[in-house]
């Protein structure tokens, strides 16, 4: 991974240093001295997950007398709003939510605090209690930054085919063990019935890098696609990247529901959730809420791992973190309310309160080896299984100079993916043509492998 300081985020920590607001806190730094505490303010995107967590934080508040505040914004416009927090000094959120890509750059310009000296102050027993070993295997190290752990995963996921069992049986249609994004696209033009409301297949489409472009990252690295080649030269301009960008738009068009540029994650789960549509592609942290009380397809949800082409294992990896800003005079407590909700026992509580596919999943072990967790969670499995397999060290075909499946582990690429996702976006709306688009992202990726120093 790359660490550029010549960056986004560089940029704005130039603004931070100006108004000379106090970011660091590095890895040798202990604890600060004990406070009384009054409330902890979260900023935190506003999926079900979060949710539930907030709605929980009131046995937070009990056993500690500590108020818990959730501020949501969409992902869109969560990182935008913490970065300006952080711009201003205004300390605003003690706890900010993060995502995988984010934290080993936050944690380079001491935006977020290392959560080693706290845990070294836990007891032998809380220690053996909270058990870091029971993370999954990419947990840790994703959450890593020169040897300090610098967040706490609250759930993780990734990508998987949700389908229809009683549409696919009234149709007499199979889905195959390993589908294709042929045989989806196959599949979701036979079951798009549009005029009775019933669409084959729901693909995110709304601009954001962690929007469409989620889902057309996969599809380009399944059909042998590639931002960059080894010598960071942008590939938009390749046979195979046409290919993947033709193909997301012309499934849309024959199989999917209308104005995808719409639709995000949210919107997708509540579309699927209401019995609209016959498939969907997108993050396996919603199969509990398709398995739930508020769907109307509980029961009848069928699972598949993310569909391939020409490269197999093409699902994405992310995970949810919480992470405590630099600028917070309330660490202790803030890092005692991580502990909280990432433990076992708030896995329990939420099993508890809610049900058991509420549970936040795709970080524990224990979880998947929960037998009342199995028992009512038919993806078990296969999630555990695809999470498993991602291979996000390797996720194209061909040789490139990036990690990461679904993002590029660059500093700038929140910069270049929110500007391709909007070329994308107006591709899926029909306000730029295919040539436009990939024209578009070829020269922005050049412009910033060339403005970066990496060709």
């Amino acid at each position: 991974m790359r660490y550029s300081t010549r960056s986004v985020y560089f940029l704005t920590l130039l603004l931070v240093v100006a108004l000379g607001v106090c970011t660091a806190c590095v890895k040798s730094q202990a604890p600060e001295e004990t406070h009384v505490y009054s409330k902890l303010r979260i900023a935190t995107v506003n999926n079900p997950d979060m949710v539930i967590m907030e709605e929980l934080s009131k046995y937070y508040t009990q056993q500690t007398g500590v108020e818990v505040e959730f501020v949501f914004f969409s992902e869109n416009d969560l990182r935008n709003r913490v970065i300006e927090d952080l711009a201003i000094g205004a300390s605003a959120f003690d706890i900010v939510t993060i995502g995988t890509y984010d934290v080993p750059f936050w944690a380079e310009n001491h935006w977020i605090a290392s959560l080693e000296p706290y845990f070294d102050q836990m007891s032998e027993a809380d220690q053996s209690t909270y058990d870091r070993s029971d993370f999954l295997d990419y947990v840790e190290p994703a959450m890593t930054y020169m040897d300090d752990l610098y967040a706490l995963p609250f759930y993780g996921e990734t990508s998987i085919l949700y389908y229809r069992t009683d549409l696919f049986e009234a149709a007499h249609l199979t889905m195959p063990d390993n589908p294709t994004w042929q045989d989806v696209y196959r599949l979701a033009s036979q079951l798009n019935l549009p005029d009775s409301g019933q669409y084959g297949i729901i693909l995110r489409g709304k601009k954001g890098w962690g929007m469409n472009m989620t889902v057309f990252n996969t599809i380009a690295n399944a059909f042998g696609g590639r931002w960059y080649d080894m010598n960071w030269q942008a590939q938009f301009d390749s046979a195979e990247m046409r290919e993947a960008l033709e193909f997301y738009k012309r499934i849309l068009i024959d199989g999917g529901q209308p104005f995808p540029e719409n639709y995000g994650y949210l919107e997708s789960l509540k579309l699927m959730q209401s019995g609209k549509a016959a498939m969907w592609y997108d993050a396996s942290i919603a199969a509990g809420f398709l398995e739930g009380e508020d769907s109307q397809i509980a029961g009848n949800v069928g699972y598949r791992l993310a569909p391939t082409y020409r490269k197999e294992d093409t699902g994405w990896l992310w995970a949810w973190v919480l992470a405590i800003e630099s600028s917070s005079i309330q660490k202790e407590q803030a890092f005692d309310f991580l502990v909280w909700a990432t433990h076992t026992d708030y896995t329990h509580l939420v099993a508890k309160e809610k049900g058991w596919q509420y549970v936040p999943a795709g970080t524990r072990k224990s979880t998947y080896l929960n037998p009342s967790y199995r028992e009512i969670a038919p993806f078990s499995d296969l999630v555990l299984k695809a999470i498993q397999s991602v291979d996000y060290e390797t996720p194209t075909i061909e040789d490139v100079p990036y990690t990461g499946i679904q993002y590029l582990s660059i500093p700038r690429f929140i910069e270049l993916g929110e500007q391709v996702s909007q070329y994308i976006a107006d591709y899926l709306a029909g306000n730029l043509t295919l040539d436009e688009a990939l024209a578009l992202s070829q020269d922005i990726c050049n412009r910033i492998a060339e403005e970066e120093g990496y060709k």
